[in-house]
């Protein structure tokens, strides 16, 4: 196969706020990234296009990284390209809008699942935990599991390496745990979930993608949601998803700096590095941006940009001490903050 190339210069704004710290192609939807699910399915290295790349010569192939790719896909794929004829792109999903993340969640999940999957053999599942439908259960080396129940009746379970599920945990599928997350006591969660890498989650959990190295860890609701990385959900914390009238759902969508629909349901979109306090509640369809400290009393507004401090979106985050608690949250979790991430804050505090 020719060199391939993501380009997310078209949709790049479109995806906001998940876009921001991150190429589209690096978005987490179902159990890997984007490019991730590219270089698994092609076996090869997958390479990005920064926004001011020209297009490159006839030796390579070029997509936008917003193509969601599957299996099917790529057979196509492998046979257009010597037929000189268009791939399938009735076999993938695209991504317009942040909340296509989990509306399209199930559907990328068991995708992932396939791949991932196919001619390995799970970890044994542990005596104490309850099973429907094993087959459709797949457990990584090092995965903790005990004392649990996980329901695969709908749609696969994935669990990584080094995951854990605690005691007293309910799963419904389809649902991935990714390497190193945790299910804390107790827990209740529906599909279609994805919980990323070393985040911890608990409570009661609904349709929802969290990037990685999040904390969603006590009791309260997240339903229909997608958490970027490097976000903490203090105790207490909720959020609905569907309006008390049952209309469409309208949410702030940047590049327009208008609310647009989103469908009947959407709950909360939490752009990178943000954070809010204990019992803080988010109404339906809210958009918070990165690097926004939610803490006072009173409902938050429905779209916070970045960099805000408070509950009214009033007053700004110094950069440098924003800087300084991104720094102490990475600490947490054996992470350092690079100069590179530093100069990308400063120029989207700077120029956004």
């Amino acid at each position: 196969m020719k060199p391939v190339y993501l380009t997310d210069k078209e949709i790049r704004h479109q995806l906001y706020p998940f876009s921001q710290i991150r190429s589209v192609a690096d978005i987490r939807i179902g159990i890997l990234t984007i490019r991730e699910k590219w270089e698994a399915l092609l076996q090869q290295d997958i390479l990005l296009m920064q926004s001011d790349d020209e297009i490159p010569a006839n030796d390579a192939i070029v997509f936008a990284a917003n193509i969601v790719p599957s299996r099917p896909f790529v057979e196509s794929l492998r046979n257009s390209v010597s037929a000189s004829a268009d791939p399938d792109y009735d076999t993938v999903k695209i991504l317009q809008y942040p909340w296509h993340i989990f509306q399209w969640n199930s559907w990328a999940l068991q995708e992932d699942y396939k791949i991932i999957t196919r001619d390995r053999v799970s970890a044994p599942i542990p005596d104490s935990v309850i099973p429907v439908h094993p087959e459709n259960i797949f457990i990584e080396p090092g995965a903790k599991l005990q004392h649990c129940m996980l329901n695969a009746t709908d749609g696969p379970i994935y669990i990584g390496k080094n995951a854990e599920i605690m005691e007293g945990s309910y799963i419904r599928g389809p649902f991935a745990l990714c390497e190193g997350a945790v299910v804390k006591m107790g827990t209740k969660v529906y599909g279609a979930t994805t919980i990323g890498p070393y985040s911890v989650v608990g409570g009661e959990i609904k349709n929802v993608v969290i990037f990685g190295y999040s904390n969603k860890a006590h009791d309260g609701y997240l339903g229909d949601s997608v958490i970027g990385e490097w976000c903490n959900l203090g105790a207490g914390t909720s959020n609905s998803n569907l309006k008390n009238n049952a209309s469409e759902v309208r949410v702030w969508h940047q590049p327009q700096q208008e609310y647009i629909g989103a469908g009947m349901k959407c709950g909360l979109l939490m752009g990178d590095y943000s954070r809010c306090a204990i019992n803080t509640s988010f109404n339906t369809g809210t958009v918070v941006g990165i690097c926004a400290n939610i803490v006072g009393e009173g409902m938050p507004p429905k779209h916070v940009p970045n960099f805000s401090w408070g509950n009214q979106s009033v007053l700004r985050y110094e950069l440098d001490k924003a800087i300084t608690d991104i720094a102490n949250w990475k600490k947490l979790k054996n992470q350092e903050l690079s100069d590179a991430e530093i100069n990308q804050l400063r120029y989207i505090f700077d120029h956004f």
